[in-house]
C-alpha cells in the first residue's frame, strides 16, 4: 500500500510547549534539521497574534523539498472556539504531508491541556502523543509575573519532560530552582533536561511512559480568556488593502498583541529596521521581512534580538506581544521603508 493511500492513525506526535519568549521555535527548527532524511515532519504551530510569523520563519528555513510542512493558527489559543480552528487546520496539515511525525507548537498563551484534550479525543485514532516537552527559561523562576501565571504552571504540571531552554545564560542556581520548582509543580515523573541554543536531542521525541499522563492530579476546566474570533476569513489570510498593509491587535491573559503584514512589494532598509526592532520594549517580538538586503527574520525575547537569514519570504509580517502597546510602534515602523 502507496503513502497516499495507507490510513492515517498512530502517528508520533508531540506537543512542545512553553512560555513567551522561551525558545520554542528555535528548538523546532534544531529538531527539523536532524531529522531523518527520508521522513516527513509536519509542524502545526499556534500563535498569540493575529498575524501568523512562526510559520514564515519555518518555512522560511525549511520547505516541503526536505520533507517539513507546516501548518499555522494564528488568533489566540488554538483549543478557543471548541477547538474548531486547530481541528481545520489539522486535518489539512495531516490530508497533505500524511507525516511520519507530527510537532504541535501552542502558542506560549495557550491552553495544553485542552490541546491535548483535543488530541485524546477525536484524533485518539490517528495520532499516537508521544513525549509532551515544556521549555522553561529558569531565570524567570524568580519573576512573579511567570510564577503566578495559571498557564505558566500548567504548562509545567502537564510535561512529561521539563527543559530548562537557554541553560547557556543561567547561574549555578537557577538549575537547581528549576529542579526544585518542578518537583512542586510538576509530575512526579517528570524529567529536567536542560538545553542550550535550542539545542534538543532528538531521541527526546520517543520517550513514553505508561502512567497516565496527569499523575493523580486532579484537572479543574480551565477557561480559555482569549477573544474567540467567528469570522471565516482570518487576518493572516485577508486581502492587503491599498495602502499596501494591514494591521490587527489581540488580547488575552493578560498581554496585548499587535502586528503588521506587508505586501510583497513593501521593502524595508534593513540597518533602520534593525534599529527599530532592537528598540523595542515588549516581552516578545518575531517578524519575518524583505529588505534592501534580503530576507531575514527576527526574534526578540528577554532583550535580545537575533537575526537570522531566512531562503523565502512571501511578505514582511511582524508581530509584538506585550502588557500594553506603544502607539508609536506603528510610525516607527513605516519609517524604515525604503523609498
Amino acid at each position: 500500500m502507496t503513502r497516499m493511500a495507507a490510513p492515517l492513525q498512530n502517528i508520533p506526535t508531540n506537543i512542545i510547549t512553553g512560555f513567551l519568549g522561551v525558545g520554542k521555535t528555535t528548538a523546532i527548527m534544531h529538531l527539523l534539521q536532524h531529522k531523518p532524511a527520508d521522513q516527513r515532519w509536519a509542524v502545526l504551530v499556534n500563535e498569540f497574534g493575529e498575524i501568523g510569523v512562526d510559520g514564515g520563519l519555518l518555512q522560511g528555513r525549511h520547505n516541503k523539498e526536505s520533507g517539513v510542512y507546516v501548518r499555522e493558527v494564528p488568533g489566540g489559543c488554538m483549543c478557543c472556539a471548541a477547538g474548531l480552528p486547530m481541528q481545520v487546520a489539522l486535518n489539512q496539515l495531516l490530508i497533505l504531508a500524511r507525516p511520519d511525525r507530527l510537532l504541535i507548537e501552542p502558542t506560549g498563551l495557550g491552553h495544553p491541556k485542552e490541546v491535548l484534550q483535543v488530541l485524546s479525543g477525536i484524533y485518539r485514532d490517528v495520532l499516537d502523543v508521544q513525549q509532551i516537552l515544556t521549555l522553561v527559561d529558569a531565570r524567570h523562576l524568580s519573576d512573579h509575573r511567570y510564577t503566578s501565571h495559571d498557564t505558566f504552571n500548567q504548562q509545567i504540571a502537564i510535561a512529561d519532560c521539563v527543559i530548562g531552554s537557554k541553560s547557556e545564560l543561567y547561574q549555578p542556581e537557577d538549575r537547581d530552582r528549576l529542579q526544585r520548582y518542578v518537583q512542586d509543580h510538576g509530575r512526579t515523573s517528570a524529567q529536567v533536561l536542560f538545553a542550550s541554543n535550542g539545542q534538543l536531542d532528538r531521541s527526546i521525541l520517543n520517550r513514553k511512559e505508561d502512567a497516565q499522563r496527569d499523575s493523580g492530579r486532579e484537572h479543574t476546566p480551565h477557561h480559555p480568556h482569549h477573544e474567540s474570533h467567528e469570522s471565516a476569513v482570518l487576518v493572516a489570510d485577508e486581502p492587503l488593502p491599498a495602502c499596501g498593509y494591514l494591521k490587527a491587535e489581540n488580547s488575552g491573559e493578560g498581554y496585548c498583541s499587535v502586528g503588521w503584514r506587508f505586501a510583497a512589494d513593501r521593502v524595508f532598509r534593513r540597518e533602520c529596521l534593525f534599529a527599530f526592532l532592537s528598540g523595542i520594549d515588549a516581552d516578545r517580538m518575531k517578524a519575518c521581512f524583505r529588505t534592501d538586503k534580503g530576507v531575514f527574520g527576527y526574534n526578540l525575547a528577554s532583550s535580545s534580538l537575533t537575526e537570522m537569514k531566512l531562503q523565502y519570504c512571501d511578505e514582511s509580517r511582524i508581530e509584538i506581544i506585550s502588557p500594553a502597546i506603544d502607539d508609536n510602534w506603528e510610525d516607527q515602523l513605516l519609517q524604515c521603508l525604503a523609498d
